[in-house]
Formats: C-alpha cells, structure tokens, sequence
C-alpha cells in the first residue's frame, strides 16, 4: 500500500471517528433550562394536589423526591417549557417552593468536565482516579485489574447478565473455604444514582488494602466472604453516560408501550405490586409486568437462594442521607425491628463521627415513603436479618448530580456504618 493510500485511509478513520462523535453528542439528551424545585407542603390537602400533579405526565415533571407527607420536602426537575405552567399552579394554591438547581444543564456541563480531566488507563488500581465518576468499561476494568493485583483475596463472578446482554459482575472477597457466612452489597441498581457505583469502587479497593492491617475487617474476611455488585443496572447506568444522564430504570422495552425500562427497586417478591410502585411503563416506579421480570432483579435472587447463608444484605441508593430497615410495604413492624433501629444507631453515629453528615434511619415505610417490592424487604423475608438500605449524600441540593468532589469523603463515612454492620452480622450469628 503506498504512502497515499495510507493517508488516505487515514483520514476516513478520521471522518468516520468525528461522526461516531458528533452522533454521540447529539443523540444525548440535554437539560438546558431545566430547575429542580423543593417543594414543601404545609399539610396532607397539599400532599394531595402534589400527587394529583406528579400523576399528570404530559408536564414532564420528575420527581426526585415523591410528595408522601409533611415530613420530607419534595424534590422535582421540571422541564423548562413546563416552568410557567408549575409556578402558576404553586402560586395558585399557596404553595411554598424554591429553586435548588436553576440550570440543571450547566451542573451536567461541569460534571462532564470534571470526567474530561480524570486520569485515562491506569495501569493499576493504585493509579484509578476514585475522584471521579466512570464510565461502565472503566469499572469493569477496574474490576479485572483488582483481580489480577489480588488473586489470593479477589475473585470475580458473573450471576447473569442484563436485558441487554451485559454481565452481571460481582467482586467476591473471601479468604478460602466453602459454605461460609456472607455479606452481600450492591450499589448503582437505579442508573442516575453516579455516587453509588463510584463509592463501591472505593469500598472495593479499601477492603484489599485493609485486610490484613485493619484488625476488624481481616477478622470478617477470616469468617465471612463479601460479595459486591458494583453496577446492578449496567444497561441503565451505560445510558446514563451515553443519552440520558438522569435515566433511573433497566432497559427493557415494554410492550405495548412507548415508555422503556422496569424500577428495579419495585420488582422483588415481598409486596410486589402494593403501592408505593406503579403498574405505569412510563412511571419512574413502574414494577414491571411480573414479579422478578428484571434479569438484573432475577440474577441476585437466583445468587442469594443458591448461596444460602448471606448475614447482611445492604443495597446503596442516593440521595437523603438514610439508613432504612424493613418494612417499606407495610407500616407493621419487622420481627426484628429492636435490634435493627439499634444497629442503625450505631451505624449513622460512625458515619456521622468522620464529617458530620447527619443521617435519619428506621424502617423504610416510615422514614421515607411507602415503596413495596423493595429489595430489603426481600432480603428480609429471605432470612437475611440485617437488610439495610443506604441513601447517601447529599440532602438535595445537587441531589443526583452529586459533585465529584464528594465521592471519597461520601465513601469514607459510609465505609464506617457498613464496617459497624458488617461486625454486628459476624457477631450475632442467628
């Protein structure tokens, strides 16, 4: 081939990358003009005109926050062209708001930049940027690289994959043996939630460089195995990077539906279908068509009955700063609602004791709103006593958009309340 025709080759590349490119951008979906509200209602006839207005889908409207009580305000992302129309009906009923994000494409702007200056391709774990959110091959990468760096502590599993065909990974951490006790934890199960997938990756690394100079986690890893599913939602969470940054479900077409994707935080067996979920394909809550529909959903049940001896089963959400218990179906008390509220004492007051993050905890129903086919309640009802849900940083002010100069603090305080967990299940065995 002559130095023409490999020039020539050349700049085709070129051309086809620039138009892989300009596809690529403007494919994505953008948020320009869009404002996330907090709005708080003063009683229950204002909850009530809150819900009728999230039930009006031709606004647009997503709630970051569903309108459930008086306890907790209500976050929303409104659509610029639906501005108008929300401040005319708030001011109508005399209802309080105020602006938390005024443009949301400008926060996705400077988090885009911020991934631009991430440190590319490192060439351990030692060299990733836990500063920064990743993309999915990042994390998978990472994964394989952590693998490799510890081969006598890490070893990689696949449970299934996703709608989409994706692997379904997850980090096992053990010291040997069979049939032992485990502590499962999950994060990234709904896609927008970057600070989930980003702290696990920190927790990842923390346990290898830990075990065997931190006394209390090398005496769980000498018991107990840890299984970690660093992205739940590969098909979500790739979307999120690739079209619609604040894309919450799986990937699956619905039939009969323009409206994609399953909740599947609304998909497990325990209360499947009650309220608190949506048979809506268009609903952010939508359970799905079956209970266990979600191959992402179906996969860790599959994982958890073949395991039969998991002690903890803690799924990490974002935002709110909480630490739920069961039940979140239903306002009756978990059998064990005693030790689990003391257990999240202890734990919150850890987190808390590092940066002064406050967090609220209880069951699920009563702390936050009514959600059924949740997948502590599942865990729970498995025999899994210490089923918790993590919502991290922050309270709302950049809500799931969370700065990236949040990660490895977030990630630190959490790491103390899955510590106080994780040595409370080694502790009490049941």
């Amino acid at each position: 081939m002559s130095s023409a025709d490999e020039e020539v080759r050349g700049n085709m590349r070129g051309l086809w990358f620039l138009a892989a490119l300009v596809v690529a951008v403007f494919s994505k979906e953008t948020f320009e003009g869009h404002q996330v509200f907090r709005i708080t209602a003063k009683d229950e006839v204002e909850i009530r005109l809150l819900k009728d207005l999230s039930e009006q889908k031709d606004l647009g409207l997503d709630f970051w926050r569903e309108p459930v009580g008086v306890s907790l305000p209500v976050d929303v992302r409104v659509p610029f062209p639906s501005l108008q129309a929300l401040r005319a009906f708030l001011g109508y009923h005399e209802i309080h708001y105020e602006i938390m994000i005024q443009d949301l494409q400008d926060v996705l702007d400077e988090e885009q930049e911020m991934t631009r200056a991430r440190v590319f391709q490192p060439r351990s774990t030692d060299e990733y940027d836990y500063e920064h959110y990743h993309t999915l091959s990042e994390i998978n990468t990472f994964m394989d690289m952590l693998v490799q760096e510890n081969p006598k502590l890490v070893s990689k599993i696949v449970i299934g994959q996703s709608y989409e065909g994706r692997p379904l990974n997850v980090l096992k951490f053990s010291t040997g043996g069979t049939k032992r006790p485990g502590i499962w934890i999950d994060t990234g199960i709904h896609a927008r939630e970057w600070i989930t997938p980003a702290s696990g990756t920190w927790f990842a690394k923390k346990i290898v460089t830990d075990y065997g100079r931190d006394p209390a986690l090398t005496a769980i890893l000498d018991k107990m195995d840890i299984f970690l599913e660093l992205v739940t939602n590969p098909d979500g969470y790739e979307y999120t990077h690739t079209s619609n940054r604040m894309w919450r479900k799986t990937r699956r077409i619905n039939s009969g539906s323009s409206c994609f994707g399953v909740d599947p935080n609304r998909n497990w067996g325990t209360g499947y279908g009650g309220a608190g979920s949506s048979s809506n394909p268009c609903s952010e809550t939508y359970r799905g068509p079956s209970v266990y529909s979600e191959s992402e959903v179906k996969s860790i049940v599959d994982f958890t009955k073949s395991h039969g001896n998991l002690k903890a089963f803690l799924t990490i959400h974002s935002y709110s700063q909480m630490l739920l218990y069961p039940y979140g179906d239903t306002s009756t008390p978990c059998v064990d609602e005693a030790e689990l509220d003391e257990l999240a004492l202890k734990a919150t007051s850890n987190l808390e004791s590092l940066y002064g993050t406050k967090y609220t905890y209880g069951s699920t129903f009563d702390t936050i709103y009514q959600a059924s086919g949740v997948t502590t309640d599942w865990a729970y009802d498995q025999g899994v006593k210490y089923s918790y849900t993590f919502e991290l940083r922050d309270n709302g002010r950049y809500g799931f958009v969370l700065p990236a100069d949040q990660i490895i603090p977030t990630a630190q305080e959490t790491w103390l309340a899955l510590m106080a967990i994780m040595e409370h299940a080694m502790n009490n065995p049941y």
